[in-house]
């Protein structure tokens, strides 16, 4: 008797753009140990209806037939979660990269258990590496605890380990020099991101923070002994060099950016389990967590997905509201 591989081939899901998704984000919880004021909460109106471990692993294994097999799994704060290895190892069936987004307070205890339970890689916000400036930002002084989460995850073999630093004007973009010296230092990638206003409450801070990465990007250019291209939004990425050791740097710059938009290849399930087309909207959300309790079929759960599939478009849009930067390829 054959045995069934629970990794079923993929029939690639494609938005009417004709760009293949393949990767899926899920917001696993609303709820956070820490305050930090630019926080976007991937995009949701609050919600306390909070999907359960059975729900979320049924929405990413119809999501890993339609093609979608890499899902990352997001917040809030996932750690917050005691079922969150349980959720990783179920969904590590189906998929061939679960990964996950933490502001890593809480990583060191469950860097581990969660590689055992089938984690690959994890990106960690970390907006500070100074102690008075991290409470500025997140009001909580967990700067070392979030430190020790990173180099907890990078000895637990998760890899690559990535560290997301929003960068905010006139509070921590001197400190990119420290940011680069301390990924190499612990073998990490850092990721320099730009502050997008995504909730209401941001775009008071947005206007006093905001940093345009261009300077930033420039004088990596100047610095990188190679520079790559993420097929993800079409990043850049920079190695540098000190002392032998390379580093690498990536560029996320989202604002105004058609070319991001354009080569966007991700899907979003909200904690409350809506598909989400794209961060920056919420008005042509796909409601699948309805048809999941209903006890809704494979063909009825994917119809929902080629539903949000065909909503999606690109935000920032080119020049005269053209799309001429479309990719049909794959990102990370």
């Amino acid at each position: 008797m054959a045995i069934e591989n629970k990794k079923h081939e993929a029939l690639p899901l494609r938005d009417r753009f004709g760009r293949k998704l393949n990767s899926l984000r899920i917001s696993v919880t609303q709820k956070c140990n820490l305050q930090c004021f630019y926080c976007h909460r991937e995009g949701e109106a609050a919600s306390n209806n909070e999907m359960t471990k059975e729900e979320i692993v049924k929405i990413a294994k119809i999501a890993c037939e339609l093609g979608m097999k890499k899902v990352k799994l997001t917040g809030g704060e996932p750690l917050l979660r005691d079922d969150l290895p349980e959720i990783v190892s179920e969904i590590a069936e189906y998929a061939d990269e679960v990964s996950l987004t933490t502001n890593g307070v809480l990583l060191e205890e469950y860097a581990q258990s969660l590689f055992n339970a089938g984690l690959k890689r994890v990106n960690v916000s970390l907006p500070s590496l100074i102690s008075r400036r991290f409470k500025k930002i997140t009001k909580k002084d967990q700067v070392q605890q979030a430190k020790n989460g990173i180099k907890a995850a990078v000895q637990s073999h998760l890899h690559p380990v990535k560290i997301n630093m929003v960068m905010l004007k006139g509070i921590n973009v001197d400190e990119v020099p420290k940011a680069i010296d301390f990924a190499q230092e612990v073998g990490a990638v850092l990721q320099l991101i730009e502050f997008e206003p995504i909730q209401p409450e941001n775009y008071v801070h947005w206007k006093k923070f905001h940093y345009d990465p261009v300077s930033i990007e420039n004088w990596l250019k100047k610095k990188a002994i190679s520079i790559q291209e993420n097929p993800l939004h079409k990043r850049r990425r920079y190695t540098l060099e000190k002392n032998g050791d390379p580093v690498s740097v990536e560029v996320v710059q989202p604002m105004h950016n058609s070319i991001f938009c354009q080569n966007c290849t991700r899907l979003r399930v909200t904690s409350d389990g809506k598909l989400k087309p794209c961060l920056l909207r919420n008005d042509n959300l796909v409601d699948i967590l309805s048809l999941v309790r209903q006890d809704a079929n494979s063909n009825e759960l994917k119809e929902a997905f080629r539903k949000a599939a065909m909503l999606r478009e690109p935000y920032w849009k080119g020049r005269n509201g053209r799309y001429d930067q479309l990719s049909s390829g794959s990102g990370e």
